[in-house]
């Protein structure tokens, strides 16, 4: 078939095969605690949400699933972690064709504009990677829930390495009933979670360059340059925001000491951006607070890793675009390099209908729900751009608002460019003519 030569058709195929695979393992009594068969809805929200990488849940992960359920859960997420484009990519060098051109442009968006050549290298590395930063982040967790906290050997391992698996996949999957809260003065654990989370959201693309030419700079593409320095940045806007706006909130900040303070803030500005995790009551933050997470969500993370929302790169070309233009410069730049219209559409176009798409969704589930709109809007971003983080509300939602959080999930994953050119039949052909222009009034 003619679509299964085709990544950018095959890539969302693949996703919702796996979601398909996951919800059939876990619609089954099997995967529950209490041996009964749980309801398809419950089934196919937690596999979207796994496969997706996202987090959000309906049941309690450690006491409604077996031990049977979490593994299906753990190697849902790694799967969806490690990049069904990975897979993708693989297919296409054992079937003995490469990609074609217009194909290869098209999955830029989502592999993060990775070279033409040594793909077998790329995987290498992806894999290499993910194993030893889960292994080494495994292990640390695993000390410290045997020695610090008592757990039973195997009970720390399991724990451990589900954390650990679950953080590098910025999955925000938890086998503790309140995520991380317990552990919020404990910098053992929050520190090499958070580590593993900053790592995987800039993108393999970055890492292959560090790799490649080491930590110069200079020497580094636009791409990473931007990648790295819009992490820092956002990283320190979120953790100086926390500190200033949650201090003296009695329901987050307010009853730690100044070190947990400090610890949990920067674990939060971390944790919007892609992973999901949270050490406090995101429900009990004040309103400038939540504000700030729907613009991290949004943003999330470098492109071609397990980060979600509209990518870094997107939202730093839109601020170029607009400084370009407020300073009518007849292109926009950045890092001594300028931005090709293509590169400007693609940005505009992500994130329209990222933005359409969270607010359609928003609007239906204020027209099905009674809730504020302050939690849904928080609850649409949280699905789209995969962060898993909730204010509480999820397992509330009716089955139709559940759906339509999948639906954001899917997309959210698999990016909506690459939706976008999956639904086109054949690809969309070049006219060979060209309208007339004409200027409309713009403002």
């Amino acid at each position: 078939m003619h679509v299964t030569r085709d990544p950018v058709r095959l890539i969302p195929l693949l996703f919702a095969a796996a979601i398909m695979i996951g919800t059939l393992l876990l619609w089954n009594p099997l995967a529950t605690a209490s041996g009964e068969q749980p309801p398809l809805m419950t089934a196919f929200f937690t596999a979207t949400s796994a496969v997706a990488v996202t987090g959000l849940v309906v049941v309690d992960t450690g006491t409604y699933w077996s031990g049977f359920g979490q593994v299906v859960i753990l190697l849902m997420f790694q799967i969806g972690g490690f990049g069904i484009m990975a897979a993708a990519t693989l297919l296409g060098i054992m079937a003995g064709r490469g990609f074609g051109l217009r194909d290869r442009l098209a999955t830029q968006v989502e592999r993060g504009r990775l070279q033409f050549g040594d793909t077998g290298s790329v995987l290498r590395l992806i894999l290499g990677i993910t194993i030893s930063v889960e292994l080494l982040v495994a292990a640390v967790l695993v000390w410290r829930f045997a020695t610090t906290y008592d757990f039973p050997l195997g009970e720390a391992v399991w724990h451990g390495l589900f954390h650990s698996v679950s953080a590098f996949n910025n999955a925000g999957f938890s086998t503790f009933s309140d995520s991380l809260m317990g552990f919020q003065t404990d910098a053992v654990v929050l520190v090499p979670i958070m580590l593993s989370v900053i790592i995987t959201a800039l993108g393999f693309p970055v890492m292959q360059e560090v790799r490649a030419k080491g930590f110069a700079f200079r020497k580094w593409t636009v791409h990473s340059k931007i990648t790295v320095t819009a992490t820092g940045v956002l990283l320190a806007i979120g953790f100086l925001s926390l500190l200033a706006k949650e201090w003296h909130n009695p329901g987050t900040l307010g009853a730690l000491e100044p070190g947990a303070k400090m610890l949990n803030a920067m674990f939060h500005s971390v944790m919007p951006r892609t992973a999901g995790f949270n050490s406090l009551d995101m429900a009990e933050m004040r309103g400038e607070s939540i504000m700030l997470n729907y613009v991290l969500m949004f943003i999330g993370g470098g492109s071609a890793g397990t980060a979600g929302g509209i990518k870094i790169t997107t939202f730093v070309v839109l601020l170029v675009i607009v400084w370009a233009e407020a300073r009518r410069q007849r292109d926009a730049a950045i890092f001594g390099r300028r931005m090709g219209h293509p590169v400007e559409r693609q940005a505009l176009a992500i994130t329209m209908l990222a933005a359409l798409l969270i607010m359609v969704a928003t609007m239906y589930i204020l027209s099905v729900t009674n809730l504020p709109i302050r939690d849904v809007l928080f609850e649409t971003i949280s699905a789209f751009s995969t962060v898993g983080l909730s204010t509480g509300i999820t397992a509330d939602l009716p089955r139709s608002s559940l759906f339509v959080l999948c639906v954001l999930m899917f997309v959210g994953r698999v990016g909506t460019i690459t939706v976008a050119t999956a639904l086109a039949l054949g690809g969309a052909k070049q006219r060979p003519y060209r309208y007339p222009e004409e200027t409309p009034i713009v403002g």
